[in-house]
Order: structure tokens, then C-alpha cells, then sequence
């Protein structure tokens, strides 16, 4: 099982599972600071051991200038395309992703199925959804990357799955903080599975709502509060009180250690959980959109009957 900051992550690639009954028996303890902040490159997990899929849910979300559907659980590997004139970030490439090409690193602008190192900038969309936009002052250290402005504010409508936004999840047993922060439908989708799945970790279930993302604010959740980016940095997994100095430091510098009194059975359950069920957008969605429309289909049936019918 791959844990941020704990475990290496697997190199297999094999496919996720939902969880069952809430967190599993993760490592106790603190961490030793895991990767340092060069490598960005994608990896995969395992999982959850459980052998029954979860239930997926679809959403619609506006990608390249047309509808698409993001399904909960799915498979992802949505069709490859290049992104029309007129529409943002025309020409460069989106689509392809997969569900077990969902997990980064800790690093912003990791989660890029084959490509490696901090930063977003020029990249394609392979899960369809823009990365993260921390917002803030960009400025000129070495933290400046995480401030791009690039994809807009973290307000732009403009933004597959909508504007940015975030939810808490509160341990029940530890004074523990995680958030989640994606775009809207992301982090509406994540609740529900989220609650559905760890709810023995859980402090208040019922009590998990979304809230827009404010780059202005100085609380959480914060870039240097990041311990996990999925879905090519489209989402992150942050933890409150936590300050990463590895993400605002030249490239290369080892992460802070994760506190060594967080709830790290609850950490296994949110990464298992995300990884399995964060929304993609399914390689039959591209198919459907490409397929013959009804009035084509008609007058091809009728091509062939009248064709038929002059040999007769």
C-alpha cells in the first residue's frame, strides 16, 4: 500500500478497488521524509485489497468546447485529441489518462502519466482536468510555481469540473486535519466516497461540505500543506499544520516530515480512497461522442436497402 511520505509506491501497475469499512492498518509512526522534491514522476498504487468495485457515479464536465462524462471508479483512458482552435490551450494534447496512472507525489506537477519534475507549465491535460491553480503572488523564488497563473484564477468558471474548492475531513480519533482541493464536481464527488468509505475515521460525516477555494486566505489549505497530488496535479490531499519547506525551496530539496502524531490509518483510507475513486473521464465517453448520428445511420440502412433492392 502506498502512503505519502511512508511507503515507496508500487510498480505495479494493477487495478484499484474501493475500500470497505472505513481505514486499514497503516504504518504507526513518523516518516522518514520520503521523496525529495525533484521527482515528480507519476506512479501507481495497489490500493485498497478489497476485490468488489465501487458503485460508480457520473458527472458532466466541459472539456475542449464539449460535454464529457466523469465517472467515479472508472477506468479512465478517455480519446486522445488535440484541443480545437478557439477553445483554451488550443493545440496542445488531451485525454489518455488512466486509473492506474492517477497517483503523483507530493510535488506540484507530478500525476503526468511519462513525464517528471515540479511545474505545470506548457504541459497537456491527460485526465482532461486543468491542474490546480494555487492562486496567490507568483514573485521570483523558488517557490514561484506553485503561484502560476497560467490556467487562470482558481475562480474560472472556464475550468473542467468548474471553479476550485475544498472540504476537511477531521479524524475521529487523533487531532487530525486532511483537506481535499480540486474543482467542484471533483470535490463533491470525493465526499461522497470519502464518507461512504472511512467513515470509522471519521469525526462527523454529515458535517463535510464543499468551500470555495480562497488563494487570499493564510489559512488551509495551503501549496506548502500538500502531502499528495493526483490525477496530474488536479487534485491534492493537504494536512493542516503541516509546512512542507522541500516545496518552496530549490528544486531537489527533501521534503519536511510528516508530524509524527497524525492519524495515519485515516491517511491510508483518503489516499486508497482518492486513488480508486477520484472521477476520469472513460475511454467509451470518446467513442460515443465519435459515433455515426442517428440520421447517418438511417441513410445508411437506406443506401443499402435500395441498393439491394436494384439487383432484385
Amino acid at each position: 500500500m502506498f502512503v505519502p511520505f511512508i511507503s515507496e509506491p508500487s510498480p505495479k501497475r494493477s487495478s484499484l478497488f474501493r475500500r470497505k469499512g472505513g481505514g486499514g492498518g497503516g504504518k504507526g509512526g513518523g516518516s522518514s521524509g520520503g521523496a525529495k522534491g525533484g521527482s515528480g514522476k507519476g506512479s501507481s498504487s495497489s490500493g485498497s485489497s478489497s476485490s468488489s468495485k465501487g458503485t460508480g457515479k457520473s458527472s458532466s464536465i466541459s472539456s475542449g468546447g464539449s460535454s464529457k462524462s466523469a465517472t467515479s471508479y472508472g477506468s479512465g483512458g478517455g480519446k486522445v485529441a488535440t484541443i480545437p482552435a478557439g477553445q483554451p490551450f488550443a493545440g496542445r494534447v488531451s485525454g489518455g489518462g488512466t486509473r492506474n496512472q492517477v497517483y503523483g507525489s507530493s510535488i506540484y506537477g507530478s500525476g503526468y502519466p511519462g513525464i517528471a519534475g515540479r511545474g505545470v507549465a506548457g504541459r497537456g491535460f491527460p485526465f482532461l482536468f486543468w491542474p490546480l491553480a494555487w492562486g496567490g503572488i507568483a514573485g521570483a523564488g523558488a517557490g514561484s510555481y506553485l503561484h502560476t497563473s497560467e490556467y487562470g484564477s482558481p475562480s474560472n468558471t472556464s475550468r473542467p469540473g468548474g471553479v476550485m474548492m475544498t472540504a476537511a475531513f477531521q479524524s475521529k480519533s487523533q487531532n487530525t486535519t486532511f483537506r481535499v482541493v480540486a474543482d467542484n464536481t471533483t470535490v463533491v464527488s470525493l465526499i461522497s466516497s470519502i464518507a461512504a468509505n472511512c467513515s470509522s475515521n471519521l469525526g462527523n460525516t454529515t458535517a463535510i461540505t464543499p468551500t470555495t477555494y480562497n488563494d487570499s486566505s493564510t489559512g488551509p489549505p495551503q501549496p506548502e500543506q500538500a502531502i499528495q497530488y493526483y490525477r496530474a496535479s488536479s487534485v491534492a490531499l493537504t494536512l493542516d499544520d503541516y509546512n512542507n519547506t522541500g516545496a518552496l525551496g530549490p528544486d531537489g530539496t527533501p521534503n519536511t516530515p510528516l508530524p509524527s502524531n497524525i492519524d495515519t490509518n485515516f491517511l491510508n483510507c483518503l489516499n486508497d480512497t482518492i486513488g480508486a475513486a477520484v472521477p476520469l473521464v472513460d475511454g467509451a465517453m470518446g467513442l460515443v461522442a465519435d459515433a455515426p448520428s442517428n440520421v447517418g445511420i438511417v441513410a445508411l440502412v437506406w443506401i443499402v436497402w435500395f441498393a439491394t433492392g436494384f439487383f432484385y
